[in-house]
């Protein structure tokens, strides 16, 4: 009989090992800057901090064996000419280690310890234990060993400076094991029936029945969609701190947030298959929504960020999420999106349109997703024709929740809404040409080589030929062997890694290929769709992509480019079946 496949295999230097809903992951990747030569144990409570320093050792010297690593969803390895060491998580919050051949070593990764900060290191008496206690994370981390022999334990009660930690080697039937757990103060002692066999099989049985769910129209014409769903599986987090829901974070390296407007397209990904951890997804935000109606720009375990805002996408993205999901929203859930939305969108045409004026504005670029695009250098504070195309469909799904609901009027106030905000977006933003921005406190227009100009195309159907037709010929000009580049590679502003300012996005790539689709542009959509997945397939799933080049850059193992995928993916193998 053959065994079930391990699943995608992947480089750890790119993607961290972690398991759906787990706080913390094993990573050479540190912070932004910095990657280390060993893996450590990284959380993401209280934000991102390597606390673990893991090393395979040289059974006969006690130094750092050279090893090869292996990582599949359920099992890292480190593989030496003397052994291995395996690594697999039992649970969100434990990982079981098991070795032959090799020894290992388990350290800080902060060895100075001040009143506040690094961490501390102990045994304790009652789990019989070593436990290292946090100042950056506020955790505890214990270390209960299983079997092997404990050969070496440095820097047990010290402060200051020093090595922390314990070396653990083979016992007599040549092998070891430990259990890692990530603890709050206190916690009955490890007890564990299962073999570590059955620990790594449970764990790969876990990815595969979630994949299976995500992603079951995946085939040899979709290579990339397993581990799409690996990066979205592991990036999961528990219920914590602020994150009031099952979560997504963009990643478990240093981009470990929700967004408020990435979360959409995790949650349409996810729609079909885990409609549940869908709806979680699109409502995380909502939880913070303040009395405004603003959303949060970010929330994260320790943190809610509320200086910036994100662009009102929510609207198109709830009426996308109705469509895929299963099984209809309950009228207490469409009820709870309509108040949620309904002040979302007052927000914007209270808080954000100046006295006089028809248009809302952004204040910063960092409102629009879009943090130093083009568009934004005239002006930071910015009117422009991307808000209020996406508020213009945001409207027109608070109409249809409206007339559903019975709220009569409203449907009508909203649809008069949305059409008084196209009128005025062609009147005051549309040149014959091209669309064009003004600052918010007024003064001349001015044009950019930006996509963001371009992304009025998300409404589709309701723009006239004529303004759809000339922007999807300006869209096909961003268009690079790879995909559509933020700023045209021949504006003077092109970065090759520019942030918004060249590279290929992946919110931007699904935005415009539906917003194509729906304006009768097929061909050019199903190009922009085409060249996204194939960068994906060869490049992975990084935060944004060199658009000459195709090479990933910035944060490598990012969702919302992993759901991106899945959803493009899917809407050509159901294509493809037809």
């Amino acid at each position: 009989m053959t065994a079930d496949p391990p699943g995608p295999a992947f480089s750890i230097h790119d993607i961290p090992f972690s398991t759906h809903g787990s706080w913390f992951g094993i990573s050479p990747v540190l912070t932004e800057q910095t990657r280390a030569e060993d893996l450590h144990l990284v959380s993401h409570q209280n934000g991102m901090h390597a606390v673990l320093r893991l090393v395979p050792l040289d059974a006969a010297t006690g130094e750092r064996a050279e090893t090869s690593v292996q990582a599949t969803p359920g099992l890292l390895s480190w593989t030496g000419a003397d052994g291995r060491v395996d690594l697999a998580y039992e649970s969100p919050d434990t990982v079981r280690i098991h070795g032959t051949g090799l020894g290992f070593g388990i350290s800080s990764a902060a060895p100075v310890l001040t009143p506040f900060s690094g961490t501390y290191f102990y045994r304790d008496p009652v789990a019989d234990a070593h436990m290292f206690t946090s100042y950056e994370t506020g955790r505890r981390y214990r270390i209960t060993v299983l079997s092997g022999t404990v050969a070496d334990v440095s820097g047990s009660q010290a402060l200051g400076a020093g090595e922390r930690g314990l070396t653990v080697t083979s016992g007599a039937d040549g092998s070891w094991e430990v259990a890692v757990e990530e603890i709050d103060s206190a916690r009955r002692p490890y007890r564990s029936s299962a073999a570590f066999g059955e620990v790594m099989e449970a764990a790969r049985q876990s990815f595969a029945e979630f994949v299976d769910k995500v992603a079951p129209w995946r085939s040899y014409g979709t290579p990339a969609a397993e581990l799409a769903a690996y990066v979205v599986w592991s990036a999961t987090v528990r219920p914590a701190g602020l994150i009031t829901r099952p979560a997504v974070l963009m990643s478990k390296h240093w981009m470990d947030k929700v967004w408020s407007w990435d979360h959409c397209f995790n949650a349409l990904a996810l729609a079909p298959g885990r409609p549940d951890l869908a709806w979680d997804q699109f409502s995380l935000p909502f939880d913070h929504q303040d009395e405004t109606g603003a959303l949060p720009d970010s929330v994260t375990h320790s943190e809610a960020l509320y200086n910036f805002v994100k662009p009102p996408i929510h609207g198109w993205a709830f009426g996308h999420l109705r469509r895929r999901l299963p099984e209809p929203l309950t009228p207490a859930q469409l009820t709870e999106a309509y108040d949620r939305l309904t002040r979302w969108t007052d927000f914007w045409l209270t808080a954000r349109r100046a006295p006089g004026t028809a248009l809302p504005h952004y204040q910063h670029g960092n409102d629009s997703g879009w943090d130093n695009a083009t568009t934004f250098d005239p002006a930071r504070l910015a009117v422009t024709a991307d808000l209020t195309a996406v508020l213009i469909l945001q409207l027109d799904e608070l109409a249809r929740l409206a007339g559903e609901l019975g709220f009569e009027d409203d449907a009508r106030h909203r649809t008069e809404q949305a059409d008084a905000l196209q009128v005025a977006l062609l009147d005051e933003l549309w040149d014959g040409e091209r669309f064009l921005s003004r600052p918010a406190h007024g003064g001349a227009l001015s044009t950019s080589a930006s996509l963001l100009n371009l992304m009025p195309i998300v409404l589709g159907a309701r723009l006239p030929d004529k303004v759809s037709d000339r922007l999807a010929e300006q869209i096909e000009a961003h268009l690079t062997a790879f995909g559509l580049a933020t700023e045209h590679p021949a504006s003077p502003h092109y970065e090759p890694d520019g942030y918004w300012r060249g590279p290929i996005w992946a919110p931007t790539t699904v935005l415009i290929e539906d917003g194509l689709r729906r304006a009768g542009h097929e061909h050019l959509a199903g190009e922009i769709s085409a060249r996204f997945r194939a960068l994906c397939e060869t490049s992975g799933f990084a935060e944004n992509f060199d658009a000459l080049t195709g090479q990933g850059l910035r944060d490598r193992a990012y969702t919302w480019t992993a759901s991106s995928y899945l959803l493009l993916a899917e809407a050509h193998a159901h294509r493809d079946s037809r």
